[in-house]
This record gives structure tokens, sequence and C-alpha cells, in this order.
């Protein structure tokens, strides 16, 4: 496949072994069954590599699909509004809460608009990009989401970097959310740093789909078991 014909299609139940040995791409399987197909990427030791998922590059229909999965997930914490992260979870986020019948969601961001206040906001890091950054909350949203049900949607949990600073930003405000919602998580790492004592958050999260850390074999072909 040609690096632009990745996550356009969602192929039926069954249509590639998750446990086979994989060259190029790793196929993720939805609730239902169905397949996405997902480029594999390296790690810098050349023996790990990871499934990648660009959501904003998916077809229209792959991200309304994910999105109906998840708004399906997120429903029985009766959320009353959706805050996004950015990049990418702006995306999905405003499917899901359009999904889950709202009118509106709140986008946070990394770019600082003039009437931001420097207090609402914490350091962002991610494991796609490396300059520093920094996650911010648009001040006139805040009644938006003080006070209320809130879901915190991201595209994909990698390292959890980006989730535990929105959850940071969050609770700076006293906001703590009923549910965090993503479409892949990412192998096994975001685990730990989501295990707060006392929070539960490990409890509150749902995804669309898992893959594991894969490991290239002596065949040259990637393997990793899913659970």
């Amino acid at each position: 496949m040609q690096p632009h014909e990745f996550w356009q299609e969602l192929h039926p139940a069954g249509s590639f072994r998750v446990e086979a040995g994989h060259r190029a791409f790793f196929p993720a399987t939805l609730a239902d069954g169905r397949q996405l197909l997902l480029p594999i990427r390296a790690l810098a030791d050349g023996r790990h590599g990871l499934a990648s998922l660009i959501v904003n590059q998916a077809s229209f229909s792959v991200v309304e699909a994910l999105a109906a999965d998840l708004a399906a997930r997120l429903a029985a914490y009766r959320p009353e509004i959706v805050i996004g992260l950015p990049t990418l979870g702006l995306t999905l986020a405003a499917e899901v809460a359009r999904k889950l019948g709202h009118a509106r969601y709140v986008p946070l961001g990394t770019s600082r608009k003039f009437w931001y206040d420097e207090a609402l906001s914490v350091p962002l890091s991610s494991i796609t990009t490396q300059q520093a950054k920094r996650l911010y909350v648009d001040p006139r949203m805040l009644p938006l989401i003080e006070g209320r049900r809130v879901a915190l949607v991201d595209d994909v949990i990698s390292s959890g970097a980006s989730i535990l600073a929105g959850l940071d930003l969050l609770a700076a405000r006293g906001i703590e959310p009923v549910a965090i919602g993503t479409a892949m998580l990412q192998s096994l790492r975001w685990r730990s740093l989501l295990a707060v004592p006392g929070a539960d958050w490990l409890g509150r999260i749902e995804g669309c789909f898992a893959t594991p850390l894969l490991e290239r074999g002596p065949d040259g072909l990637w393997y990793g078991q899913v659970g």
C-alpha cells in the first residue's frame, strides 16, 4: 500500500490474521470485527515498532465509524460536554460530540491567543512531536465545562503524556472527566503513567481498538499479541 492509501477503508471481519507476521501494516480490529489497516512505524532501536493512526488523514467513512463506536462507549458515562485534545484528537472529538447529540464541543489548543491566561496552561509533550509546547484552555470556554460531566477525547493514547497533560489542565480548574475516550490504545506503555492512585483512570478509559508493541522476528516480519 502507498502511504496515502492507509486509513481509507474498513475491511470485513476476518479479512486479515492478527496473530500472523506483518510486513508493512497491522490489522486493527474493532469490536464488531471490522478491520482497519495501520502502517507500522519502526522505533529507533529497529527491533520494535508501533501501528500508526493519523485520524485526520482517514476517510470520512472511517472517522464516522470510529466516532460512532467511541460515542456508544462514552454514552454510558452520560457526558454533558466533550473536550478534544490537539491536534489530531480534535477531528475525533468533534464527531464524537455530534454522535452523542451535542450541539458543540470544547477544543483545547497549543496556540496561545492574546486573551489566554498563562495560568490556564500546562506543558505538553507527544510521542509524535519533539518541540516543546503548552496546552491551553480558552478562558471563555470555562462556563461550558466547569461543574459539568466531561469526556476527554484524543485520537491515540500511546505514552499517556498528552492525556495526563489534559487531566492536569482540567484539574487546575477543579474539573475531573467522567471518562477518557480514544480511537486507539497503542501498546501498554500508557498504563503506568495513568495508574494514578485514587483516580481510577484505567477504569474510565474507552478505546475503539488496541494495538500491541510489535517486535521484528528473524524473518523480518513484525509480531505482536493484542491483550
